[in-house]
This record gives structure tokens, C-alpha cells and sequence, in this order.
């Protein structure tokens, strides 16, 4: 067998391996005598096949098996004997004219084929005490669990019907069909829907123009939907509703007490304090850590250089692109829409794709580095997590991860990346900073 390296460019290599006919021809016949014993034909007694006959019978076949093998197998081989490691799964390519794949497999011709591939880049990783993070946390007060409370309470409190005209907190019942220039659209028609007015569920102008409506009540309102409504057909366009008006119902009053509490499985009115203000010190700790990690990646991204490999950004590339097409379609948008061109957004899912990849590399060094690993019960939690999330499903859901290691290696992925998260946090500087829970909440550029 001939190796030769014809691409060594950066990170880019590529090997032609060649494998004389004779080797081919060796291991076909080698392959062949193995199955002397083994295979019975109309006309010879078992074990007595002259190897001429079984070739003719059998060669193209297994020299078809010998040939996909050596690409399997010889990929591999070759990149660990260069004591190189792969990017990713190397391209493995062969003639695609159909003579000369005949010639291979009679044993005819030589086997030739090309090993594409990009090695992992070499760079020096970060030093983590150099890390700088500004820990955001926000304790939780008594007006916020009393919020909280009653905000619970106004979802679960009952409405009874009056007379007389809708007014702000009241829930009305209406049927309505919307149109624009005069036309229904798609979406714009409902039937016994209830409102809460004030609640701000719906477009803004709606609500209000139902307060002082009665049962029995047909009036035609006109709103203008949002600039920025997902639907482009319908964003900043000014349409009308017809409505009829079928029930007007008043909220009854909001206690918080022990019956209220009960209401939601809990012993009294204390639990469900405790019960609200742990529900916020969870979320505000999910706010804290999403902050805490993007401060971790933002600073390890600025303090590491190193060449990419580039299909691996593609690769990366392509699913953030595709991604990002089907929630344009899905919310009827365009690029133009989002205020900006398809060239553009190339060269910003580009450089996130570039993020991405460059990022991946680091937290994996230093994980290895680091001996952070994902056991065996991480994983089944995780896989039981998803199972959990489609009742009625859940031997179906458990059967796909456990057939397919892709879907497996998906859930491993932000495991281990949380856990190498944790590692780093133990070297970093960390300094915690107190702020109020708006200012925990408000959103970060996402990417």
C-alpha cells in the first residue's frame, strides 16, 4: 500500500492511498479460500468449490466488502500512525467512473482512494484565574412574593356574570373576525374566546376598546397591529375586528389565606410563601447562572486566537443558517423584514458559527484537561428529562435514544459543557454584585 500526502495546507490535509491489484487480488483470494468450507453449490460437494468458480461466482461481491473495509478502516489508521487527530470524520473518495470500479473489483486495477480531513488546531489555552466575573444576584423581598402571590391568585380566581357595561379587570366572552382591506385573514377568527380586559393579551387598542360594551353588543373596532407582529402580513398594518359580545363577568376578590393556599395543594397560606419564594430564588438563580456563563464564554472567546477548521464552521454554519430560514418562514418574515439582507446575515451567522466552533474547542480542552467527564447516571437523567416531556410517548422516546448514539451525544454535549463551566468557575475571579430582579431578568444580546 502507497501513501502519499497530496494536501498539507494549514489544517487541511489530504492522503491518496493506492493499493496494488495484486494485494487486492491477495486478500480476495485469502477472503475466497475462508469461504471454501462454508459455502455449498448446486453441482460440488461442500468444501470442494475450486476457488475459479467461487471468484466467479462470489469476487465482485466480496472484493466489493474488502473495498468498503479498507475505507472504513484505513481513514483511521493512517491519521493515528501521523499522530494527528481529525477534526471531524474525514471525506473518503474513490473513482465515481463505472469502468474503472468494475476494473477494481475483477482485481483488474489498482484501489485508489483520497482521505480528506482537517487536524484539530494546536493553541494555548486561556488562563482561567485571569477570568473576571461579576456575579449578578438579586435576594428576594416580600413585595415580590406578594406579587407573586397574587399574580397566582388572579390566574385561578373565579368570575361571575353581571349587568350592565365591561369594565377594566372584568372578563368578557366575544366571538370575532378580523380583516384587512376589508378581507379575513388566517388567524383572525374566534368563537366563545374569553378576555380578561387590562390583561393586554391581545393587540394593544383591543382591549380597550371593549371596555363599556354590554351583552349583546355587535361593534366593528380598528387596531393596528405592532410593527414588529411575527406575522409580516399583518406588522403595522391597520385592520378591523367585527365582534359580538356574549358574556361580561366581574373577578371576585382576591384573598390570600389558607383556603387560597389549599386551592393549590398546599397546608396554608405560610407554605405557599415558602412555596413562591423558593420558585423565585430558582429562577433568579437560572438568571445568575445564564449571566455568569455568558461573562465565562465572552472572555475566554476574546483571550483565544487559533485557526479553524474550516468545514467544521461550515458544518456549524449551515445548521445556525437553516435554523434561522425555517423561523423566517414560520413567522411569514423576510430579511428585509428584520431589517437587514441576506448577505449580511450571512456574514453575522458566519462569525457566530466561527463563535461556536472556536469556543467548542476550548471548553473541550479544557475539560480533558481537566478529566471532566459525563456519567452514565448524568445521561440516563437526562435522556428520562426528555422522555418525561411526551406523556403517552414515553417507551417510543426512550427506545429512540437508546438506538441512536447521535441523539445520546446530543444530550452529553450541554452536560459536559455545564460541568466544564463549573470547572472553570473554580479558577475564575468571581465577585458578586447585588441588583434588583428586573435588572437580573433584562435579556442580554442573545446570539
Amino acid at each position: 500500500m502507497q501513501v502519499t500526502e497530496t494536501q498539507n495546507e494549514g489544517l487541511s490535509r489530504e492522503l491518496t492511498v493506492k493499493v496494488p491489484k495484486g494485494d487486492m487480488v491477495a486478500k480476495l483470494n485469502e477472503r475466497l479460500e475462508g469461504m471454501k468450507d462454508k459455502v455449498q453449490l448446486k453441482g460440488f460437494r461442500k468444501g470442494r468449490v475450486p476457488l475459479a468458480h467461487l471468484k466467479k461466482v462470489y469476487g465482485k461481491q466480496v472484493m466489493a466488502e474488502i473495498v468498503n473495509e479498507m475505507i472504513n478502516t484505513k481513514a483511521g489508521e493512517l491519521i493515528k500512525a501521523r499522530e494527528e487527530v481529525a477534526a471531524q470524520q474525514p471525506e473518503i473518495s474513490m473513482t465515481e467512473d463505472e469502468k474503472e470500479a468494475d476494473a477494481i473489483l475483477d482485481g483488474a486495477a489498482d484501489f485508489e482512494f483520497k482521505v480528506a480531513y482537517e487536524v484539530m488546531p494546536v493553541f494555548e489555552l486561556p488562563d482561567l484565574s485571569k477570568l473576571s466575573i461579576e456575579r449578578p444576584i438579586s435576594d428576594v423581598g416580600e413585595k415580590e412574593i406578594d406579587e407573586q402571590i397574587e399574580q397566582i391568585a388572579a390566574n385561578i380566581r373565579s368570575y361571575e356574570e353581571k349587568k350592565g357595561k365591561a369594565a377594566d379587570g372584568d372578563r368578557v366572552t366575544i366571538d370575532y373576525l378580523g380583516k384587512l382591506d376589508g378581507e379575513p385573514f388566517d388567524g383572525g377568527k374566534d368563537e366563545d374566546s374569553q378576555l380578561i380586559l387590562g390583561s393586554n393579551r391581545f393587540i394593544p387598542g383591543f382591549e380597550e376598546q371593549l371596555v363599556g360594551a354590554k351583552v349583546g353588543d355587535e361593534k366593528t373596532i380598528t387596531v393596528t397591529f405592532p410593527e414588529d407582529y411575527p406575522a409580516a402580513n399583518l406588522a403595522g398594518k391597520e385592520t378591523t375586528f367585527d365582534i359580538t359580545v356574549k358574556k361580561v363577568e366581574k373577578p371576585s376578590d382576591i384573598e390570600i389565606n389558607d383556603d387560597l393556599a389549599k386551592q393549590l395543594g398546599l397546608e396554608s397560606a405560610e407554605k405557599l410563601r415558602e412555596a413562591v419564594k423558593g420558585q423565585i430564588e430558582s429562577q433568579n438563580g437560572s438568571y445568575t447562572r445564564a449571566k455568569v456563563k455568558r461573562q465565562v464564554l465572552d472572555q475566554l472567546d476574546e483571550m483565544t486566537s487559533m485557526e479553524l477548521p474550516q468545514r467544521m464552521v461550515n458544518q456549524e454554519f449551515e445548521n445556525i443558517w437553516a435554523q434561522m430560514n425555517r423561523e423566517l418562514e414560520r413567522a411569514g418574515r423576510t430579511f428585509e423584514d428584520e431589517e437587514t439582507t441576506e448577505e449580511e446575515a450571512r456574514k453575522e451567522y458566519m462569525g457566530l458559527a466561527e463563535r461556536r466552533v472556536r469556543l467548542g474547542l476550548v471548553l473541550a480542552q479544557i475539560g480533558g484537561n481537566a478529566k471532566v467527564d459525563v456519567t452514565e447516571e448524568e445521561l440516563q437523567k437526562a435522556v428520562m428529562d426528555q422522555v418525561r416531556q411526551y406523556p403517552g410517548q414515553e417507551q417510543q422516546v426512550y427506545d429512540y435514544f437508546r438506538q441512536n448514539p447521535d441523539a445520546i451525544a446530543g444530550l452529553r454535549a450541554p452536560i459536559f459543557e455545564e460541568k466544564v463551566v463549573d470547572h472553570i468557575l473554580t479558577q475564575a475571579s468571581i465577585t458578586d454584585k447585588t441588583v434588583s430582579r428586573e435588572e437580573l431578568m433584562k435579556q442580554d444580546d442573545e446570539e
